[in-house]
């Protein structure tokens, strides 16, 4: 079957690119590729559902342009949908002297990022939370929660309706392209395309490679193992509490957040995955193993962050060591309020010289595009980054 566009992978962000590229070209024919047997169901049904506003990420970075974008955009398509949105506003807390320091420097990034956000001292932050504890903190008022698994419904939902075709169980076994078009090769059928747009998520470098590009990265695979709140201990905060984040690194520590449903979520961490796709703490592939333990890239980044390494893997292995994390910032905490909760799996793309690409990052040949690096906040600048792709394969 012959379409103009082509769209592999059913996450948010694929999702997002489709109606960009119907919003773009009013009638435009489109086929969606996704290997599982519903949508969202890796990255973008696996995270703490924060829209968030955007003060972590470098001034003129793709990550600080289009999460301000996405943020907006989110809301109001959540607005039209029906989709509830809840906006309690997130305190990311400085517990040390050290983490006041790097507080202002996220301050500043935040102010020149354009985002509204209040420094708050200690009284202010017990005013505030009574229940959190800290020497200061930044108040990020604009800071939401939603369901991107309903938000990714309501984005097929559109698709369809504008005559997309959403093809399910469907797993990507060839791409092949040439002077006027693409052919994808998924689950014994054969899609023909004028443009492909690959958004591979957790398989994003083997799907480059399957389409002819020499990647110079892989994607290594970062557990983020939650826990949840007891119901009769969600009241204990009402806004989203992070820590004051590792400059060094693109993950944000384990925080508290409030979810639509009215429960707390307690987490992530972030360890080394043995899997790519397997969320039981005992989910293993020898493949995904093997795969990053033969990238030199891999080893560097270890011997560059073992401190680190080391100290998420005592959270993971421990509960009481991932309970101390939380009790940083919200001391009343005890292990019985922890209750077990599904994981996620972050793709993170890492160089051959073991650095972390910390913002989106897109490749492309003649007719198709890739979106190799999309980790948080690709939810929330989902929709604004599908109408960037969208526009590039225009192009």
């Amino acid at each position: 079957m012959s379409y103009e566009y082509a769209v592999v992978g059913g996450g948010i962000v694929g999702l997002a690119t489709a109606s960009a590229l119907q919003r773009a070209r009013p009638g435009c024919s489109v086929v969606v590729v996704e290997k599982e047997p519903a949508v969202a169901r890796h990255q973008t049904g696996h995270n703490s559902g924060v829209i968030h506003a955007g003060i972590y990420y470098a001034p003129g970075s793709l990550k600080a342009t289009l999460c301000r974008a996405g943020a907006k955009a989110m809301k109001e398509f959540c607005a039209e949908e029906g989709i509830e949105v809840r906006v309690p506003g997130k305190l990311v807390v400085a517990t040390t002297p050290a983490e006041l320091a790097r507080m202002d420097q996220l301050l500043a990034r935040a102010t020149e990022n354009a985002i509204d956000v209040v420094r708050v001292d200690a009284a202010e932050l017990a005013e505030l939370e009574p229940n959190v504890a800290g020497l200061g903190a930044l108040l990020v008022r604009a800071s939401g929660i939603v369901d991107y698994v309903a938000v990714s419904a309501a984005l097929r939902g559109r698709i369809e309706a504008r005559g997309a075709e959403v093809a399910l169980g469907a797993e990507v076994t060839a791409i092949g392209e040439d002077s006027r078009s693409v052919t994808v090769v998924a689950g014994g059928r054969t899609w023909t395309a004028a443009r492909a747009i690959v958004c591979g998520g957790l398989q994003a470098d083997r799907l480059a490679r399957l389409a002819g590009l020499d990647v110079d990265f892989r994607i290594v695979p970062f557990r983020g193992e939650y826990y949840r709140l007891r119901p009769d201990r969600a009241a204990v905060v009402t806004r989203m509490i992070y820590p004051v984040p590792d400059p060094n690194l693109p993950f944000l520590g384990i925080h508290l957040t409030p979810t639509v449903d009215g429960g707390v979520t307690v987490g992530p961490n972030a360890v080394l995955g043995l899997a790519r796709e397997r969320y039981a703490k005992t989910g293993v592939s020898l493949r995904d193993v093997g795969d990053y333990a033969r990238y030199a890239g891999m080893w560097r980044l270890a011997r560059n962050h073992l401190r680190v390494g080391v100290a998420e893997l005592r959270n993971s292995l421990w509960k009481r060591a991932y309970l101390r994390e939380c009790r940083r910032y919200c001391p009343s905490l005890t292990s019985a309020d922890l209750l077990p909760h599904v994981a996620g799996i972050r793709a993170q793309a890492v160089r051959r010289d073991g650095s972390l690409v910390d913002d989106f990052l897109i490749a492309r040949t003649a007719r198709t595009l890739h979106v190799c690096n999309a980790p948080s906040p690709a939810a929330t600048s989902s929709i604004a980054l599908g109408e960037l792709i969208a526009r590039t394969a225009s192009e």
